[in-house]
């Protein structure tokens, strides 16, 4: 094809601008193919044409077009937005100013708000039944909003797999959802033919029918589908966002709560400190008679023979743990002041709360991967969750001790013994006495305990023993049904 000269071109494109020029204006869009044809090769051939260097035009060329310069006040402003390097200096200083000043007021209001808890903990310190009262409630509190949490977390981990599988089966019947978008949009484009226009057009009318008939059944049912998948994942979403945000909710109320209940700890063994005066000499000893002991059978009897505030908690056990009327004595549980157990420990079967929220790795008398049998439960935990005593005793050792981590066995009375170990940190001494739900230590971020670390090794671990005259025993008919199934073996 022969390239049309430049002379040529300007004249076609001059008489099409001519003609356009004398079309009414109804007529001046519908122009024949050719010559928008015509009019466009043109055109580009123009704009080439006229950003071509003048050298390679060839001699006989016009020069290029010269630029004008562009008259003051024609010329296209400057850009407004870019400001001198001052003022932009000057902006970011004041931002930083403005956010160093709100931290100092968020500073000043948690500096307020700490002040104001240790004020109403130092006047609630002064009764030992409120102090008691509140180190219960809030425990219980953290441990129910730990639990909320775990069961949010739960919930999520399962609407994002959900989402996953819709969108993955989505992605994968993409193909498919364009094919019946497309249809349908042709389907309501296309008006049905007129009936009584032409004879013909009612066999066209029948066979169009006929053909909707088949297809359509299918299209529809793909359709439904495909709406169905959209709605359910719209659905999954909105309960996600719900979701996460109770999730923002009860870890704020959960920030609240622990410093509350770490305050009313500091107050309860500062209290405690103050009555035993020899702690101090106490925490040596225990740690001296701890290394001497070989098993936790030792431990318990050194303890209860050669430590003092051990020995004292173990008299006051024996003297106050025998049995009591259990019908007589039910609402002695609900009594904070109390300084010995409300009912005997043989006697609260079915009655004792876990001592903390999770799942349950192994039971007792369960095989311990050793070709040994456990003696004890164990229970896998979330990170830096609470502790609380399942009943009430005296603490008889709390430190740590060989393979356990930090372990805390109480003496319950009547020859019973509870055992606690894997936590990161104990809260209570050795001599006191704490009632059940009482918090007494928080889980660490791994496991403590050296036999369970094969079964998780990233994950905290509270082994829980019973023992009946320093002899294990199965614990189980001791808990709550309610505290037993939150406990998810």
């Amino acid at each position: 094809m022969s390239r049309i000269p430049k002379n040529r071109m300007s004249t076609i494109t001059t008489k099409t601008a001519g003609r356009l020029a004398h079309l009414p204006l109804r007529n001046r869009f519908r122009l024949p193919p050719t010559l928008v044809g015509v009019t466009i090769v043109a055109v580009g051939l123009l704009a080439t044409d006229a950003t071509r260097p003048a050298l390679a035009q060839g001699a006989d060329a016009p020069p290029p077009p010269v630029a004008t310069a562009t008259p003051p006040e024609t010329a296209p402003a400057a850009d407004t937005d870019k400001k001198p390097p001052t003022a932009a200096i000057e902006d970011v200083i004041k931002k930083h100013e403005q956010e160093l000043e709100q931290a100092r007021n968020r500073q000043r209001d948690a500096i307020d708000a700490e002040n104001k808890l240790k004020a109403e903990i130092a006047e609630i310190g002064q009764d030992r039944n409120k102090l008691n009262r509140q180190l219960i409630d809030t425990a219980a509190r953290v441990r129910s909003i730990e639990e909320r949490i775990a069961e949010t977390e739960d919930r999520l981990r399962m609407l994002d797999q959900r989402e996953v599988m819709i969108r993955n089966s989505l992605d994968a019947r993409r193909a498919e959802t364009t094919e019946v978008l497309a249809a349908l949009q042709r389907a309501g484009r296309r008006a049905p033919p007129a009936l009584m226009v032409r004879p013909e057009d009612a066999l066209q009318s029948l066979r169009t029918a006929m053909l909707l008939g088949a297809v359509v059944p299918e299209m529809r049912a793909r359709a439904e589908r495909l709406i169905g998948d959209l709605g359910n994942l719209v659905s999954i979403r909105k309960e996600n966002t719900e979701q996460r945000e109770k999730l923002i909710a009860d870890r704020d109320a959960l920030n609240t709560d622990q410093r509350r209940l770490a305050a009313l700890i500091e107050e309860r063994q500062r209290k405690q400190n103050a009555v035993e005066k020899d702690m101090e000499a106490e925490r040596v000893r225990a740690a001296e008679l701890s290394k001497q002991a070989d098993n936790l059978r030792d431990l318990i009897a050194k303890m209860e023979q050669d430590l003092k505030s051990a020995a004292k908690a173990a008299a006051a056990a024996n003297s106050h743990g025998t049995p009591k009327a259990l019908g007589k004595n039910m609402g002695a549980l609900k009594d904070p002041g109390r300084l010995s157990p409300a009912i005997a420990f043989a006697s609260a079967k079915g009655l004792l709360p876990m001592p903390v929220n999770g799942v349950k790795l192994r039971g007792f008398g369960s095989s311990d991967g050793t070709g040994g049998t456990e003696r004890g439960i164990s229970v896998a935990t979330r990170p830096g969750v609470q502790v609380t005593t399942p009943c009430d005793g005296w603490v008889v050792y709390s430190g740590p001790f060989r393979s356990y981590g930090q372990l805390l066995i109480l003496n319950a009375g009547g020859g019973y013994h509870v055992l606690l170990a894997g936590m990161e940190r104990i809260s209570v001494n050795i001599g006191q006495f704490v009632l059940t739900g009482e918090p007494v230590g928080t889980m660490g971020t791994a496991s403590q305990v050296a036999s369970i670390l094969a079964a998780a090794p990233s994950q905290p671990v509270l082994y829980i023993e019973f023992r009946k005259d320093n002899t294990p025993i199965d614990p189980g008919p001791w808990w709550t049904a309610s505290e037993g199934e939150k406990v998810r073996g």
